[in-house]
């Protein structure tokens, strides 16, 4: 438990801070050039129904299940060191980690994403992320559900949360009301497709970039929630 603070500002990673299509695409083309195209559909395929399964990626889950049925091919035990090894610093949003100084200044930053309990916390500490916000990391398997957590161990006056996903922004805003303000954040593949949008409520704030939220005054944010 912390001492309430003005603002907090909760920050997502995969297409927010942190360029995932950049890494899912670096990853096919390895897949591809160690072991085929064939075998690259192939972990997709599994990749993806996992993640239906689940409700988030778990690029280690799949590359277990795809083992399964590759059983007498020694290099696969290598790729769980590309995964684990991966360079996520290059990968960082230019100004991503200004931003989070900037916000910093204004309340406290903490992390919100989903994801397992492995893979995703190595991408944050790769990345430089977790020192970024000095630790205050919350990785859970559905992060719009865990919003009394959240409140509990951040207390705070009012929030903001910056993500690539409306529905999470409204599943947040319904239970937080007035005191969030919701920032969508339009880069990625999920964030550019219009479909993804459609049937959700607005956000408060709509930025092209991370690097925009340079130009805005986060004070100034909490009163976006009820504009």
């Amino acid at each position: 438990m912390t001492t309430t603070g003005t603002s907090v500002f909760l920050l997502d990673v995969d297409n927010t801070l942190l360029d995932n299509d950049r890494f899912e695409a670096d990853l096919k083309d390895h897949l591809e050039h160690e072991f085929g195209a064939e075998s690259r559909q192939q972990y997709m395929d599994i990749y993806e129904s996992l993640r239906e399964e689940l409700g988030y990626a778990d690029f280690l889950g799949a590359l277990q299940r795809y083992r399964v049925s590759n059983l007498d091919e020694p290099r696969l035990l290598l790729m769980s060191s590309f995964l684990v090894d991966y360079p996520f610093a290059r990968r960082l949003y230019p100004a991503a980690l200004d931003v989070i100084q900037h916000l910093g200044n204004h309340g406290r930053t903490v992390i919100l994403s989903d994801g397992d309990a492995v893979f995703q916390p190595r991408k944050v500490q790769c990345s430089g992320l977790w020192d970024a916000v000095s630790g205050r990391v919350l990785i859970y398997i559905h992060k719009e559900q865990m919003l009394d957590a959240v409140v509990r161990r951040f207390p705070a006056r009012h929030y903001i949360i910056i993500d690539d996903k409306p529905r999470i922004l409204q599943a947040m805003k319904e239970v937080l009301g007035d005191r969030l303000t919701t920032v969508f954040v339009r880069q990625g593949h999920y964030a550019l497709d219009p479909d993804n949008s459609k049937g959700y409520r607005p956000p408060d704030v709509v930025v092209e970039g991370i690097g925009d939220l340079l130009e805005l005054d986060p004070s100034t944010l909490r009163n976006r929630a009820t504009a």
